[in-house]
């Protein structure tokens, strides 16, 4: 059905642009966007995730990476954003509050959100509203089930596909144990498609244990089974405070197999308290690593590290992906800031589908007509307490 939709968009692009820029008219006779009776020259961007919460390190990165995209790019003259970021505390409501909140800025096009939840409740607003959309990292399949939505990050079932495919065809480990929460579509997403990939690849899964939001603070169980089914590595398609707490009671009860985790898994070296010495040789599939050495992520960690203090995470890399694909978009399909959201929505669809950038977290990444990007993932591995290429 998206796909077709799609299609279909592309077929009537050329008419209803043509339209638009009848009724839009040029930039010196469009909108205003100042008190002085100006032109608006800058295209408002907007950006949810959440800055206070549970997976408020994930919003954080985000809003920074994302600013500092900004930046650069209306340094570089061609084209001008004002960006305007809210908070949703990682709850779907509030997420569309913060939605709402942004259409009252006159948001013209939207980098979210970040936590798949409230990304899919966003995206029914925005295809209402024929917004364009790009989250950087809302994985769940329904995040983007329509023609105006796109993402930066691999979906829930690609992580579980691929996962699978690297920990087969690398021979990481012969037997394997899981541990998902199955009350978030993120993990249980992700688990499915690990264990239907799974069958194909030459390790067996000996225990697959879950655990639900409200019950995420003991894993002893979970564990035991796992360390009884003689598992070699422990996958955890989970956020990094349940891996966090899965890891401190497995080293508690001498239990040290290896441990496996997607893009959730990032973030966490920041949990407070928390032993890192206890993620040593924990690894990630993701496609951004801050110790790889070619100019692109070097210069972006240097400038990173400069403006925030700290190391950027793959969620910081996607959003800077995803600042810069909305150029090339908003540079291929000819969209100008005096034009009202839905006029650059039908734009900016269209030419997702045509653009190609070299970016943190792929090379030549372009996007299929579903709004999924094709790039190739990688394996990070946490050493010294620093995420390094495996």
């Amino acid at each position: 059905m998206k796909k077709f939709t799609k299609r279909a968009l592309g077929i009537v692009l050329a008419v209803s642009m043509a339209l638009t820029m009848s009724a839009c008219g040029s930039k010196e006779t469009a909108q205003d966007s100042g008190e002085n009776g100006s032109a608006q020259t800058a295209f408002k961007v907007g950006g949810i995730g959440p800055l206070t919460g549970g997976t408020a390190v994930y919003g954080q990165a985000v809003k920074n990476a994302a600013e500092l995209a900004v930046e650069e790019i209306n340094a570089a003259g061609e084209v001008q954003i004002e960006f305007n970021y809210q908070d949703d505390e990682g709850d779907a409501e509030k997420a569309v509050n913060a939605y709402n909140t942004l259409k009252d800025w006159d948001m013209q096009m939207l980098l979210g959100t970040v936590t798949s939840a409230p990304c899919t409740a966003v995206v029914e607003k925005t295809f209402e509203d024929n917004m364009f959309q790009l989250t950087p990292s809302g994985s769940a399949v329904e995040s983007i089930q329509h023609p105006n939505a796109f993402r930066v990050c691999f979906s829930d079932p690609n992580q579980g596909i691929a996962s699978a495919q690297y920990i087969g065809e690398n021979k990481v480990a012969s037997k394997v144990a899981v541990i998902y929460d199955s009350s978030d579509v993120y993990s249980s997403g992700i688990y499915q498609k690990f264990a239907e990939e799974a069958a194909n690849q030459d390790f067996e899964i000996v225990e697959a244990q879950a655990f639900t939001a409200d019950n995420k603070t003991d894993f002893t169980v979970q564990l035991q089974k796992a360390k009884a089914s003689g598992a070699e590595l422990v996958f955890l398609p989970i956020y990094y405070q349940e891996a966090a707490l899965i890891l401190t009671q497995a080293d508690q009860m001498g239990y040290k197999p290896m441990f496996f985790g997607c893009d959730g898994l990032d973030g966490i070296l920041s949990v407070d308290k928390f032993d890192k010495n206890l993620a040593e040789d924990v690894m990630l599939l993701t496609p951004f690593a801050a110790d790889a050495q070619d100019e692109l992520t070097q210069n972006f960690v240097k400038n990173y590290q400069e403006k925030y203090g700290e190391i950027p995470n793959q969620f910081a890399a996607d959003a800077y992906d995803g600042i810069y694909a909305i150029v090339e978009a908003i540079k291929k399909s000819g969209v100008t800031p005096d034009m009202d959201a839905s006029a650059i929505c039908d734009g900016m669809t269209k030419a997702m589908t045509e653009i190609s950038i070299n970016g943190l977290t792929g090379e030549n990444m372009t996007w299929t007509e579903d709004g999924e990007p094709n790039k190739a993932p990688k394996a990070v591995v946490i050493k010294d307490g620093a995420y390094v290429l495996r």
